[in-house]
């Protein structure tokens, strides 16, 4: 056990059961940062510490993997891919089935140590495990699913085909707000389709990265898959991002964080005309009409806005209420935000509604979004409070905060991962559009009203300008079962469901000729 438990132990009444629940997951006081998934492998990288947003305290240490590890990561990926692409697509999926029974035993386990090392209460972190195999029975079904489309070819005794097949190397690069589900919506799917896999995990979550690997460890070893199909690289984006963006082994990288990260990564895959799925910053609205259930709409605003301490790229940021109403949706958030205030603490107790930032540096975000608001003329309705005393030492605790703001006010304009919730009014329903579609960003989207035309509106092609948008539900909260991802700053990308698995397949066209002539294209005529 390593001498920050014990300290843990001598100083608090509950530990939470976390001193046994590292012990299950694998964690030691030094981990490996490579695994190649059945192998761990002595890394030369620098040493990293990861410490917990609840107190500040270390909980392990890892050994960071070099550039020359990561060479050898994807030499073995490379050569795993050629075995893997013949397993058939079946026989993947049950694989993957297997994966998901392995995170079912431990889901408990994995729950609380995404709640000790990023800060997200512990009914959220379950739900994030249960995304995890929820994605494994999706892609289950999937690998029987990778239908491609038979065409009426215009040449008679010819048959016109499109199917899809496995593209390679899959990079992914991962946000420390889903420490563990990101992973998995991109992971499940590669599998089945016919992928390996490369995980670079966010430098302030690596246990959480290291714990999945060690739990889904036995079912590769006893089914006997090859080594290098799922692997793991715990390294400083400094140096392993630009190797991984600019590595012309890797078909795909599929990177979750900020705009500004994406962009620069999406500018080295593109220059050697690789493939990107990015999933980036999101400015997500709420529009509150005058017909809307407040009963319905203030609860998902506060969850919204509050859960995950505002660290979702799904969080709601911005709420545009009808004038007649305004005053009342402001009434009723300020009773709400004063119960959470009430409830902000440790994310394993589970009086928690609301748990700590990720680190010092989200708390000075927070403190400077209120400020540059507060100069470019917002009014603070509620919060703007860092808290010191009645939580743990050392935490990063913040209050929810409610600022009434103008749409066009860069500080609004731009996406801050933090909790603060920015209001603003409309009159007429075209306005509203107009004020929820003028930011840069296009993620997830939703509208509280009760006027079927509204609604429909909302959804339609001149309506949310989103690649989610929401009737009579909130902005976060999306299900495995669609679609995931956004538009314009947010990238363009697509993970988890509907089709969204074919961005992981490389797509051909086949046409075959069962006639004994050869007609040739365009009606051309070659004799020889």
């Amino acid at each position: 056990m390593s001498q920050f438990y014990l300290k843990y132990r001598s100083h608090h009444q509950q530990d939470f059961g976390i001193p046994e629940m590292l012990n299950q997951l694998g964690i030691k006081s030094e981990n490996m940062g490579l695994c190649t998934g059945t192998q761990w492998f002595e890394t030369q990288g620098t040493i990293l510490t990861s410490s917990s947003p609840i107190d500040g305290h270390p909980i392990a240490k890892i050994h960071q993997a070099s550039s020359s590890d990561y060479i050898h990561m994807v030499d073995k990926a490379l050569q795993a891919f050629h075995d893997w692409r013949r397993t058939p697509a079946p026989k993947r999926g049950d694989i993957v089935r297997k994966i998901g029974n392995a995170l079912r035993e431990e889901k408990e386990n994995l729950a609380k140590l995404i709640s000790l090392e990023m800060g997200k209460i512990y009914q959220e972190s379950l739900g994030e495990v249960q995304e995890m195999i929820d994605i494994c029975d999706f892609a289950v079904g999937l690998s029987r699913q990778l239908y491609g489309y038979t065409m009426q070819s215009e040449r008679p005794g010819h048959r016109l085909l499109d199917q899809y097949h496995p593209l390679g190397v899959v990079g992914i690069i991962s946000a420390f707000n889903f420490p563990m589900a990101v992973w998995a919506w991109n992971t499940m799917i590669a599998l089945v389709c016919g992928d390996v896999c490369v995980w670079k995990p966010s430098s302030k979550v690596p246990l959480c990265a290291i714990a999945v690997h060690h739990a889904i460890e036995k079912v590769l070893k006893d089914n006997k898959v090859t080594e290098g199909v799922v692997n793991l690289i715990v390294a400083p984006s400094s140096e392993i991002g630009d190797l991984m963006a600019e590595d012309k082994r890797i078909s795909l990288i599929s990177i979750t964080g900020s705009t500004q990260v994406g962009k620069k990564v999406s500018q080295k895959v593109g220059a050697r005309l690789g493939r990107t799925i990015a999933e980036l910053g999101g400015n997500n609205a709420i529009i509150v009409t005058q017909t809307a259930d407040l009963q319905l709409a203030i609860p998902a605003i506060v969850f919204g806005a509050v859960g995950t301490t505002g660290q979702r790229c799904t969080s709601t940021r911005r709420l545009i209420i009808h004038d007649s109403i305004y005053s009342e949706v402001i009434d009723m958030l300020k009773k709400a935000y004063q119960q959470i205030k009430l409830k902000i603490g440790h994310p394993l107790d589970p009086k928690t509604i609301v748990g700590p930032l990720i680190d010092d540096e989200a708390t000075e975000l927070y403190k400077d979004t209120i400020r540059t608001a507060q100069e470019q003329g917002c009014s603070i309705l509620f919060g703007n409070k860092v808290i010191t005393s009645g939580i743990p030492d050392k935490g990063h605790y913040v209050l929810p905060t409610i600022i009434e703001a103008q749409n066009h006010l860069p500080i609004v304009q731009h996406e801050s991962f933090v909790p603060v919730l920015y209001l603003m009014k409309y009159q007429q329903f075209e306005e509203a559009i107009s004020m929820h579609n003028d930011v840069p960003q296009g993620l997830s989207s939703s509208i509280f009203s009760r006027d079927m035309q509204e609604c429909e509106t909302f959804i339609s092609g001149i309506g949310s300008d989103c690649g989610i948008a929401n009737v009579n539900i909130g902005t976060s909260g999306a299900e495995i079962g669609g679609a995931f991802g956004g538009e314009k700053e947010t990238g363009g990308g697509r993970e988890s469901g509907s089709d969204a698995w074919k961005a992981y397949m490389r797509q051909q066209t086949n046409t075959i000729n069962w006639s004994k002539d050869l007609p040739l294209a365009q009606g051309i005529q070659f004799e020889l």
